[in-house]
């Protein structure tokens, strides 16, 4: 017999999107029963208990199962429930091995909540064939567009290689300046370099790159999480960095409003444009069975035209119901939406 489980919604400081937050694990969920979870979850709502909003399900869930609930973006608490009025705890065995406020610390205008980063990261590596190995394995996560790498330590929170482009110099310096100094204060051991990144020859652009250890035994042992972010056009995503050598690609596209605007001319181009032009450099990337999410505005770059920007691109886009669950609002000039495409295997 399935059992029955009510999961308790983290809170958000975003007004806005923790008001959408139980919708979106609904759809979060909906993709994990059809992919790791192989049907085994059944369908979730939200149901509000005693004045709260739970998200609740029943399912006959394995001790894996149960693992990669506790990754859902949202979960802030899951419990079984034994007949009407007990909740019964249910420990959650979370990827995390950093503190959070590798995620938390840095402020600043048009970061992405980091909430909204772990939901698309977590649909995008369940829709790749790495989806078995997100519990076990230590995935290769790029973020053509990172910014200040919001993307990138969610992936480091699971212990995770990260790598990321930027063409906003301000945005690459900060990001190189804020790891190591986060690392050294947490007592961490690494290494942290920039170098010039070049090839046939002539200069592309800077890197930086960082090697670290959760543990001095891992350290030791040769263990380690890598970090690499390049100063470069993403449409030149293919020159930085090897073929076929990420698990997923995922990134939170521009807007294609001022919010968030930097310097570099990113955001000067229509967002479905930069995506067409870029998608090709980053499916080249690509593991075989590997996955592409995207984070779009609706607005400027229309759900319909973002997958098909993807087909033409060489992937399969997701589109079954659950994938059709995660459009919310962030504010007037933007309804922020997800897309995903696989590469073929």
């Amino acid at each position: 017999m399935a059992s029955r489980y009510a999961l308790l919604v983290s809170p958000s400081a975003n007004r806005v999107y923790a008001a959408a937050a139980p919708r979106l694990t609904v759809a979060e969920l909906g993709v994990l029963g059809e992919t790791a979870l192989d049907d085994r979850l059944g369908d979730a709502i939200v149901e509000e208990i005693a004045g709260v909003e739970y998200v609740t399900f029943a399912g006959d869930l394995k001790e894996d199962d149960l693992a990669h609930l506790a990754n859902v973006s949202t979960a802030f608490a899951l419990f079984e429930r034994v007949g009407d009025d007990t909740f019964r705890p249910v420990p959650l065995r979370r990827l995390d091995c950093l503190d959070d406020d590798l995620l938390t610390i840095l402020k600043y205008q048009g970061k992405t909540q980091e909430l909204f980063t772990k939901l698309l990261l977590n649909v995008t590596v369940l829709s790749s064939c790495s989806a078995g190995r997100m519990l076990t394995g230590r995935l290769r996560v790029l973020d053509p567009l990172c910014g200040r790498g919001t993307t990138l330590n969610q992936a480091l929170m699971y212990g995770w290689h990260a790598s990321g482009l930027d063409v906003d110099e301000r945005d690459f310096d900060a990001y190189a300046a804020f790891l190591p100094r986060w690392l050294k204060d947490k007592r961490i051991k690494h290494t942290a370099q920039t170098s010039r990144l070049r090839r046939d020859g002539s200069t592309l652009g800077r890197r930086f790159d960082v090697r670290f250890a959760t543990t001095k035994e891992a350290w030791a042992a040769g263990d380690v999480i890598r970090v690499s972010t390049a100063l470069v056009d993403t449409r030149r995503a293919a020159e930085a960095f090897k073929a076929a050598s990420f698990d997923v690609v995922v990134t939170d596209a521009p807007y294609g409003v001022q919010h968030g605007s930097a310097s570099g001319g990113r955001l000067q181009r229509r967002p479905l444009d930069l995506l067409t032009e870029a998608l090709p450099g980053w499916v080249r990337l690509l593991k075989p069975g590997g996955a592409v999410g995207v984070a779009v505005n609706v607005r400027t770059c229309p759900r319909a035209e973002a997958l098909a920007a993807l087909a033409d691109a060489g992937l399969e886009p997701r589109d079954t119901p659950a994938y059709g669950g995660f459009e919310h609002r962030v504010d007037q000039a933007i309804v922020r939406d997800l897309v995903v495409g696989v590469n073929a295997v």
